[in-house]
């Protein structure tokens, strides 16, 4: 099961319920932080600076320590429910204080954030030995939580190092962690090393898509591992499954339409309702079926608009000359365009917000916005313009990207269209 079978485990335990696979005092060295860092400790695998925390004070020490930014989360939680990426003392302050209640039952996890390339494995476990049927790549790179991330399989950056690293962790986990069955591994790569962000005991939301693209019915061989079979009787072997010919994408899909009170930024917090997937023989075409598949069609022309934070205007400007080279017209707020200007890319200049008929919003009532790049610095709760903004693309189907990952990806579809339409 899921993380819900994880929270019975116990209570069913101490009522006499045999528990089979993996037993409820591993299950809780995956999920108490203590257990946790020291079963790492034990196995020799690095993960991001942490501590816990059971109060305010506690997580703000704990903070200093590790040094903005720091990701806070709750444990045992599902979806990165109340997770947070905060950049300041006062930030986290107002999220000990309004989002989580801690306690020394409930304990915050504040860890280093580390910006880096995610990936996660499902495997499975005999006990002995450990199938990984592939390595998952994520497109947003670490912030997005990963049921709102866009994957690909097989990875396309990931080194041969990388890769052999990820599946050395993965079995000294499974092995060290005692799990008979099913677990999933969330990773981060920075530098060319890997860390181990979490581990999760159990099947995860990645099993039917990794299924599907290499054939493993994965739920089926775990049960029958965790009822006695092992991984040789039902021909498998050790180690990590050869990679798929063909290209996979995993996209997330959304319902921001239907709830309405809910901000279609992306983060840590997972905000998807389903997801999709997408095949082929290139990873272009994989993510163009993707795309279209989760209802995020982009014309082969017309105008996108740009807001932009700070920390991110240089890295949207290679999307914007990008755009433009493939015909579409660039627009930008304020600040944006000026930025925009100085590095020689010329947009036309567009309001945020209550700017009569020229603001953002009512372009996209008009139909002249065929898309919205939007994203936010630091101080992502003093941002009501751009909740507003989004709130108009979602409510006239017009595509947004809170991402700059995703809008890259887009991109990549585009480019391949516009090259076989030059050709032809």
């Amino acid at each position: 099961g899921g993380q819900t079978a994880i929270n019975l485990a116990e209570p069913l335990a101490k009522a006499g319920v045999t528990i089979l696979g993996t037993q409820v005092a591993d299950l809780d060295r995956a999920e108490d932080r203590d257990l946790f860092e020291q079963a790492l400790k034990d196995l020799d695998i690095p993960q991001p600076p942490g501590q816990t925390a059971t109060n305010e004070e506690e997580a703000v020490l704990a903070a200093r320590k590790i040094g903005f930014p720091v990701l806070v989360r709750p444990s045992y939680v599902l979806g990165g429910r109340a997770m947070e990426i905060v950049e300041n003392e006062e930030d986290l302050r107002s999220y000990m204080r309004t989002a989580v209640k801690a306690s020394p039952d409930h304990p915050v996890l504040v860890d280093s954030y580390i910006v880096g390339q995610e990936c996660e494995v499902d495997a499975i476990s005999d006990g002995e030995n450990v199938l990984i049927p592939g390595i998952m790549e994520h497109i947003e790179r670490a912030g997005v939580h990963s049921g709102d991330s866009m994957a690909v399989y097989p990875p396309q950056t990931l080194s041969q190092k990388v890769q052999e690293t990820i599946a050395d962790y993965t079995k000294r986990l499974a092995i060290g962690l005692n799990c008979l069955g099913m677990m999933n591994i969330q990773f981060v790569i920075k530098d060319e090393k890997v860390y181990v962000i979490e581990v999760n005991p159990r099947a995860s939301r990645t099993v039917p898509f990794l299924s599907k693209v290499t054939n493993i019915s994965m739920a089926q061989v775990a049960t029958k591992l965790i009822l006695g079979q092992n991984l040789e009787e039902l021909g498998y072997q050790d180690g990590l499954y050869p990679e798929s010919t063909r290209f996979h994408i995993k996209a997330p899909v959304f319902s921001f339409t239907k709830l309405a009170k809910v901000d279609s930024l992306l983060g840590p917090e997972m905000k998807s309702t389903g997801e999709v997937m997408g095949s082929d023989t290139t990873l272009e075409k994989a993510l163009y079926k993707a795309f279209e598949a989760s209802y995020l069609h982009l014309p082969t022309f017309g105008n996108v608009v740009f807001t932009i934070a700070d920390d991110a205007k240089e890295e949207a400007l290679d999307l914007a000359r990008r755009f433009q080279n493939i015909g579409y017209g660039i627009l930008a707020t304020e600040g944006t365009a000026a930025f925009f200007a100085s590095h020689g890319l010329q947009a036309q200049p567009v309001g945020k917000i209550g700017d009569d008929d020229k603001d953002i919003p009512s372009f996209v009532r008009k139909g002249r916005i065929q898309a919205i790049i939007n994203t936010v610095g630091t101080k992502r709760t003093a941002d009501e313009d751009g909740e507003q903004i989004r709130r108009s693309a979602i409510e006239h189907g017009v595509p947004l990207f809170t991402a700059l990952d995703t809008a890259n990806a887009m991109l990549k579809v585009l480019e391949s269209r516009s090259f076989v339409t030059e050709a032809i």
